[in-house]
């Protein structure tokens, strides 16, 4: 996932703001415990999204793919004072370590976790979003983005985790993911319901907006 050097992302990380110290412990936790810690968003990209909800102020945000919170945590700390991010994920074993820093960072009573296939619990939710994040399995970012449109509010927010997948989008033989993500960036460009721009941040995220 390294599209800049690690001496560059040093120096981000050295004059960026210190990572929360619940989000740290969580970090940790999850590079200490759980396979494929590398999902896990991290402090630049965490202070990123953290930033984009504190500005917009969203009343309702849909996660889909929690992992172990670290995003949702993020995200959710610039909800309304009544506001409410659903976030959605198949691995119900990781629920209790996520139920227990969304404890800690309280913020329990503002997520709420679902377990199972987000293309079933999506068409379910009867919510208008201002903000959705999409970082689940790539294959599906498409369906996704297509159960998700018509519930985002004109002038909302959907944004795609792992755009630029190691830079494996400019190869020509493309794996089953990295074809998913191409055409999903295919998509949006060619959506003339959307303003859309890929910021190279980690690994990639492609920022839609929806036109009203």
């Amino acid at each position: 996932m390294h599209l800049v050097s690690n001496d560059i992302e040093n120096y981000i990380e050295q004059f960026s703001s210190e990572e929360d110290e619940v989000l740290g412990e969580l970090s940790r936790e999850t590079h200490l415990k759980i396979q494929m810690p590398q999902m896990v968003s991290g402090n630049i990209q965490g202070q990123f999204l953290e930033m984009i909800s504190n500005l917009i102020q969203p009343k309702r945000i849909l996660e889909i793919g929690t992992f172990t919170g670290y995003s949702a945590i993020a995200l959710a700390k610039g909800l309304s004072d009544a506001g409410i991010l659903y976030t959605i994920d198949v691995n119900e074993e990781l629920q209790p370590m996520c139920a227990r820093y969304f404890e800690k960072t309280n913020l329990s009573s503002k997520i709420k976790h679902l377990i199972g296939d987000a293309r079933k619990i999506i068409p379910e939710l009867n919510e208008t979003f201002d903000l959705v994040f999409i970082d689940a399995d790539k294959i599906n970012y498409a369906n996704y983005y297509d159960l998700v449109f018509d519930k985002v509010r004109p002038g909302g927010y959907i944004i795609a985790d792992n755009v630029l997948w190691s830079g494996k989008v400019l190869e020509d033989k493309k794996d089953k993911d990295t074809l998913a993500i191409h055409q999903y960036n295919q998509k949006i460009a060619s959506d003339s319901r959307v303003k859309s721009f890929i910021l190279p941040l980690r690994d990639g995220l492609n920022i839609v907006q929806k036109l009203g």
